[in-house]
């Protein structure tokens, strides 16, 4: 059940830049709200409030909002009009479709002078005899009700038959009152023996539970794997029969006759709320968890992955002799959540944790790769070089992975080309051969040359070997 909460009502204060002391309007409709508390304290410059189809059973803690105007209770639980004294500056009241029987708790508005506007349709007492002519008479300030008009002469009449109807409005009130006493009973009734049904389905549930696990402990090794084998049949089995026997509860509870009382509402939403409580219990039960990814396969072979659903493009810049990888990183996802890993044959990019992974049409470098990302679009480029490479003459080309015969022949036509520029037949120059300018053999000034020594040879028929000459060297 819902109650009015200080962030509750900063959530529905985003007009008023979620200031609450100053507020002056404020929605809290189908908030299952069922008491009306804290807002004279909190919002005190509440000229507007809505608090229709909620649970509210009592008008209260909303004397103190002087400057409020309109206040908006249809569609709740209140059986009868009172605290309002103090709402000095009420033009509207709205009290559509409760269960007010008390027709004659209208008074406590008689010192409401600015109540223009009224709204009690939908309620027991609109049902009574003379009930239009008995507010009339009573509200004198009020110019219109349940959005029809008041005529002078309709008050006129209204006043002069007054005693006659409120005579008759008290009888009607004290027949509803004695009804309504009994649909309480009723209603208590009921809701002990709902309580005391699911007291004893949760004991019996609780000792079958126990006697199951105390027999799976006396089982030899063979049965308990055995049952082992079986308890996922088993279990599933056992929560498809919940389930219809919920389903079952369900439509036996809303083919149920009831009354429209404030106890038949309150019965609805809390059977509602279990049912949404199962709801969730079944669902995360159902819940399995996922295995990882498998990005690797047993054998080494990488695996393309595109957890996070994005586009990329990747293309062979062959002038450059890298591969680049574009990926659509999201433009406002911060760089912190994106990891970037590239291996020699494939690249993995983790994008909050999921993976995208994609196998290269050729081996790079991953030292000497790099990424960097846009700051207009977000999007994360990834440069991959390549490992293999050929250098012909002067000029450093890239060797292709794979090459097709066109590509081949005209590789071979370009080389020969080149060549063909390169050599010259020497008989067709028309020009001085350059080549051959300097001399191989290079005379050296008269004034460093040196004499070569000659060294006399021991058969040379002119030597004499005289032993008092010192030798040459």
């Amino acid at each position: 059940m819902g109650r009015i909460t200080e962030d509750l009502i900063r959530r529905n204060a985003e007009h008023n830049d979620c200031v609450i002391f100053s507020l002056e309007e404020l929605s809290l409709h189908q908030q299952e709200i069922e008491r009306l508390e804290h807002i004279d304290k909190w919002c005190r410059d509440l000229k507007i409030l809505y608090l229709q189809n909620n649970l509210i059973g009592k008008i209260e803690n909303v004397s103190k909002l002087k400057k409020l105007e309109y206040l908006n209770l249809a569609l709740n639980n209140i059986e009868k009009i009172e605290n309002l004294e103090g709402c000095e500056g009420l033009t509207k009241l709205d009290l559509t479709v409760n269960f007010i029987g008390e027709l004659s708790s209208v008074k406590t508005l008689q010192g409401n002078i600015h109540l223009k506007e009224l709204f009690l349709m939908g309620n027991p007492c609109a049902d009574f005899d003379g009930y239009r002519q008995f507010v009339v008479a009573t509200l004198q300030q009020l110019k219109w009700l349940d959005g029809k008009e008041i005529e002078r002469s309709e008050r006129i009449q209204a006043l002069q038959n007054l005693p006659v109807v409120e005579q008759r409005i008290r009888e009607q009130e004290k027949a509803y009152c004695l009804k309504r006493a009994k649909d309480k009973e009723e209603a208590q009734r009921e809701l002990k023996e709902e309580e005391s049904k699911g007291e004893m389905g949760r004991s019996h549930t609780g000792s079958g539970g126990h006697w199951h696990a105390d027999l799976s402990a006396t089982l030899p090794s063979f049965e308990e794997s055995k049952d082992y084998i079986q308890a996922p049949e088993i279990q599933e089995g056992q929560c498809k029969g919940k389930e219809l026997d919920d389903r079952e509860d369900d439509l036996e509870f809303w083919n149920k006759p009831s009354l429209y009382t404030p106890e038949s509402r309150l019965e609805t939403l809390r059977h509602m709320e279990k049912q949404r409580r199962d709801q969730e219990r079944l669902s995360e039960k159902k819940k399995k968890v996922k295995p990882p990814r498998m990005l690797v396969t047993e054998d080494g072979r990488a695996l393309n992955v595109n957890e996070p659903k994005l586009d990329f493009t990747l293309k062979d810049d062959e002038k450059r002799n890298q591969i680049v990888l574009d990926l659509a990183v999201y433009r406002y996802m911060d760089t912190s959540l994106i990891d970037v890993d590239v291996q020699p044959t494939y690249v993995r990019v983790m994008v909050k944790g999921k993976p995208f992974q994609l196998v290269l049409p050729a081996e790079v470098k991953p030292d000497s790769s790099f990424a960097k990302r846009s700051q207009t679009t977000g999007h994360l480029v990834v440069c991959m070089p390549k490992v293999g490479e050929v250098i012909i003459g002067c000029q450093r080309t890239s060797k292709p992975v794979k090459s097709t015969p066109d590509s081949s022949k005209e590789q071979t036509s370009k080389r020969s080309q080149q060549m063909e520029r390169l050599e010259v037949d020497p008989s067709k120059r028309s020009i001085p051969d350059v080549a051959n300018i300097v001399q191989e053999k290079k005379h050296m000034p008269r004034r460093v040359r040196t004499e070569p020594k000659i060294i006399p040879s021991e058969e040379d028929p002119d030597f004499e070997d005289n032993p008092e000459v010192p030798p040459l060297i």
